[in-house]
């Protein structure tokens, strides 16, 4: 079964791919990890990957791609991985002689995953490509498990950008006109609803709410019930509605174990405090800290949460619940995550002004005190109230944070607002996204 696998991958069309903007190019002698949550298109980054290794010049021969999760491999037997590799170099000797690209994926389905990669990293002429589901592959797992030979590389849904270049629509590069201006504005109030899992792009409105539904019970049971033997179903189901529900807002692990308790499911406090963890690990959902270089501050604050896609926490929520300002306000967190690769705890805090005045983003770096950006999100400042609200955060934060700049997030307003001491530049959503000034 074994050579007929990797014989049929000699011959079978690699499927149409929607580019995607990550990259899983090797950094050094390290192998290329993708991990994220399920349905996001990991195994679909690596056939992009494979496609251009094809246009290189890269002679397919030298190429093995297999899935363990195929069901024609089931049992996996111990030695499953090593069979594979020799199989593979009897079918093309000349791959081990002039460097071979394997892909394995959906790899940690296998039993000690890790020290074969390791000895392939090792002691052959290889580039390793792994990628694998949230359930047995999490990025605080691969650094452990390779000890600094696996690059791991986060892959989320599809950007704003993606989504745009899945629905072929022109990505600018520069203000657009008018007319693409307005199908880029209603693009981006689409993806707000639509969000970015590849396989429910063209789904009507209650097929995909169905099935991002069906993607969070999958990764209840998968990646969080079966994986960590949780024994509280209810407390389970619960929880993670709640935090989805309240994506953008402070999360009081308090409260909801209160909650549970006024239902009469006994849940304490500690238990909630792991499955979030938990969440956090199968890339369901995120937690952001308070900006703040006290350990002390940032365990005694509150976190806010955030769903992984702007549209998972729509589909979650009540029906008849629009939400709008709170998706934007995911999606943006969602491209900062993206575009600074969240390498580092508090990389992406929220700040809280001496005066109690909350601003949505920092980037900075917690442990200098050092911020870099602020940013604050609200979908419609034409309202007075709303205005001055938003401005008065910003300033206050820019003063205390030595800042002369921030950025303020709308859905369509455009301008620029002085203030004492700098500029607050208003910018659509769309145009931000896309980097377009």
């Amino acid at each position: 079964m074994l050579e007929k696998l990797i014989a049929d991958f000699q011959y079978w069309p690699l499927p149409a791919v929607s580019p995607r903007s990550a990259t899983t190019s090797p950094v050094g002698n390290m192998a290329s990890v993708v991990i994220g949550m399920r349905r996001s298109g990991k195994t679909y980054l690596l056939f992009q990957e494979i496609q251009r290794l094809l246009n290189s010049g890269v002679e397919r021969n030298r190429i093995l791609y297999v899935n363990f999760k195929d069901d024609r491999l089931q049992p996996l037997d111990h030695d499953i991985l090593n069979r594979t590799l020799e199989t593979f170099y009897r079918t093309a000797p000349e791959a081990r002689s002039e460097g071979a690209y394997l892909f394995l994926d959906e790899i940690q389905a296998v039993e000690g995953w890790s020290r074969f990669a390791r000895r392939v990293l090792d002691t052959e002429t290889a580039r390793l490509y792994i990628s694998g589901s949230s359930a047995k592959m999490l990025s605080k797992e691969v650094a452990t498990e390779f000890r600094g030979r696996g690059f791991a590389i986060e892959l989320l849904p599809f950007s704003y950008e993606e989504a745009l270049l899945f629905a072929d629509i022109d990505v600018p590069d520069s203000i657009p006109g008018s007319r693409h201006r307005s199908r880029l504005e209603t693009a981006f109030l689409n993806y707000l609803r639509i969000g970015g899992f590849p396989d429910v792009q063209l789904l009507d409105e209650m097929e995909r709410i169905q099935v991002l539904q069906d993607y969070v019970k999958l990764v209840l049971l998968r990646d969080i019930i079966e994986r960590h033997q949780v024994r509280n179903l209810h407390a389970v189901n619960y929880f993670s509605r709640a935090l989805l529900r309240s994506s953008g807002s402070l999360a009081s692990v308090n409260k909801m174990a209160k909650d549970l308790r006024s239902q009469g499911v006994a849940v304490g406090r500690d238990t909630l405090y792991e499955l979030l963890d938990h969440f956090v690990d199968a890339f369901l959902l995120f937690t952001v800290p308070i900006f703040s270089r006290s350990l002390r501050v940032q365990r005694t604050n509150p976190r806010k949460i955030y769903a992984i896609d702007p549209a998972l926490f729509y589909a979650m929520s009540p029906a008849g619940v629009s939400n709008r300002g709170a998706r934007l306000e995911n999606a943006v967190y969602i491209e900062l995550r993206r575009r600074v690769r969240a390498s580092r705890e508090g990389t992406i805090s929220y700040y809280l002004t001496k005066a109690g005045h909350e601003v949505d983003f920092v980037v900075g770096d917690t442990t200098t005190g050092n911020a870099a950006h602020l940013l604050q999100v609200c979908a419609d400042i034409a309202h007075s109230a709303a205005r001055e609200r938003e401005v008065r955060a910003l300033k206050e934060a820019m003063a205390e944070l030595g800042l002369n700049e921030a950025v303020l997030v709308t859905m369509f307003d455009d301008e620029t607002i002085p203030v004492e001491g700098g500029v607050i530049r208003a910018v659509p959503a769309w145009s931000w996204m896309l980097g377009v000034k």
